[in-house]
């Protein structure tokens, strides 16, 4: 593929790097403190699910997430971390894109009522399944640097 100034390949880096940029910039702004001792993520989220308009999500919550608030608040928090990281350095590229779309699909699923949230979480599942379809740990990335997904 040509284009004016990086090639295909680049350009896919450089939408991985992007994506990673974002699941970094969505752990910076939480409220870590808020999230770890008073669980303000976990409480917010109950909320949303305890009126979610499909019970499967209301169940699922409380089978889930309510039996281990902290851990599952852990979790969320340090994934958006790993995802970033592993997503800039291109290091374990298509396991972070599997996970970071299946993340933003369970975020999807209980923002379903809000249109703000919806357009993120689709817009970062849609380049999760781009970049893993198109292989974009072969450039500007650890993997590609040490033979890994070839």
């Amino acid at each position: 593929m040509r284009t004016i100034w990086l090639d295909g390949a680049e350009w896919l880096a450089v939408l991985r790097i992007g994506l990673g940029l974002w699941w970094l910039e969505s752990w910076r702004h939480k409220d870590r403190k808020g999230w770890f001792e008073r669980g303000t993520g976990i409480a917010w989220a109950a909320d949303i699910a305890g009126k979610h308009r499909w019970g499967v999500v209301r169940t699922g919550f409380r089978r889930v997430v309510e039996p281990r608030p902290k851990l599952i608040a852990y979790v969320v928090v340090y994934a958006e971390l790993a995802l970033g990281m592993g997503l800039v350095t291109g290091f374990l590229t298509p396991v972070a894109l599997v996970a970071g779309l299946l993340l933003n699909l369970l975020y999807l699923t209980l923002m379903i009522h809000d249109w703000a949230e919806q357009g993120q979480n689709a817009m970062m599942a849609l380049i999760s399944f781009v970049a893993l379809l198109a292989m974009a740990w072969q450039t500007w990335s650890l993997d590609a640097a040490l033979g890994l997904f070839l």
